[in-house]
């Protein structure tokens, strides 16, 4: 896959970080820095001392560490900073945001000026996906999440308002371009979420080993969305019992996608995940499902 985040965009940003004068490796060293991301016992030395990338960066950045500039990263050929994958980039940017990583707060806002407005111009931005211990989390995402799943999410979260939720639909709609199969199996969690929140609120029992497909079937009952609760006199009822019935194979659908393109399950070295579309799909019909179960819901 060609690469969309050019290199001048990734020379603009690392020059950016050192004209700041912010150490793009916070408070670790930088084989701890790099280490968070690669595996360093796994890419060669370029220093014939020592056996791998480990030793050598640890022996040119920690124990000497004016033998390299800035910039080494740029023209290294193990991290190649310069043209490797997008996704890989990004993640190098997200960990220098990691608060782990970056101890002080306005730090983390200057750097993250910095990369959006460089990476705004290949059309990428990083967003907060989660917090802990009250730190953001960040994540790169492609921007132009499609203005409709938008709206249904933020419907989603005025519902419902626990913090996992939202982090539930930050990290599905970030996920989209750029990992659609995290994005897949995000979306059949946000049908779980949803349904188990309406049991519960309602005092009502589930159990724990329902697949997703038992889940929603048990939900449309308990909130009397069955086809056979809606009365033959009701405006519509036969288009309204159709659509009743195609959503346990809209939920058979995500689950089958899930299963075999989803985050929920170990992949073999030859996987090939969907396209975006296909995310997109996935998504904006978990988000409509979810938001109709929900409004029910809050209505009866």
């Amino acid at each position: 896959m060609v690469n969309e985040i050019s290199e001048i965009t990734r020379r603009n940003i690392w020059e950016g970080i050192n004209i700041n004068g912010i150490d793009p490796f916070g408070r670790l060293e930088v084989p701890a820095f790099l280490g968070r991301i690669f595996n360093l016992a796994a890419l060669p030395s370029t220093d014939g001392r020592y056996k791998d990338a480990y030793r050598d960066i640890y022996q040119h950045t920690v124990l000497n560490p004016g033998d390299w500039d800035d910039y080494w990263l740029l023209s290294d050929k193990r991290i190649n900073l310069l043209f490797c994958d997008d996704l890989i980039f990004l993640q190098v940017l997200c960990e220098t945001l990691h608060p782990v990583v970056r101890a002080d707060p306005t730090e983390t806002t200057k750097l993250l000026q910095l990369y959006n407005e460089y990476l705004a111009v290949d059309g990428y931005q990083i967003i907060e996906k989660a917090r802990i211990s009250d730190r953001p989390i960040f994540a790169g995402i492609k921007r132009g999440v499609p203005d409709i799943i938008k709206k249904k999410d933020e419907e989603i979260k005025k519902r419902l308002t626990a913090e996992y939720v939202t982090q539930q639909i930050t990290l599905m709609e970030s996920t989209i371009e750029i990992s659609p199969h995290v994005a897949i199996g995000t979306a059949k969690e946000l049908i779980e979420t949803c349904c188990k929140s309406i049991f519960d609120e309602r005092g009502v029992r589930y159990e724990k080993d329902w697949e997703l497909p038992k889940l929603v079937k048990e939900t449309i009952k308990l909130l009397k969305l069955a086809p056979e609760d809606i009365p033959d006199k009701t405006k519509a009822s036969n288009s309204i019992k159709q659509i009743l019935v195609n959503l346990s194979a809209v939920v058979q659908g995500i689950c089958e996608l899930r299963n075999e393109y989803g985050s929920g399950h170990g992949k073999g070295s030859s996987f090939m995940g969907l396209d975006s579309r296909h995310a997109k799909l996935a998504v904006g019909s978990a988000s409509i499902l979810a938001i109709f179960l929900l409004e029910t819901h809050e209505i009866q």
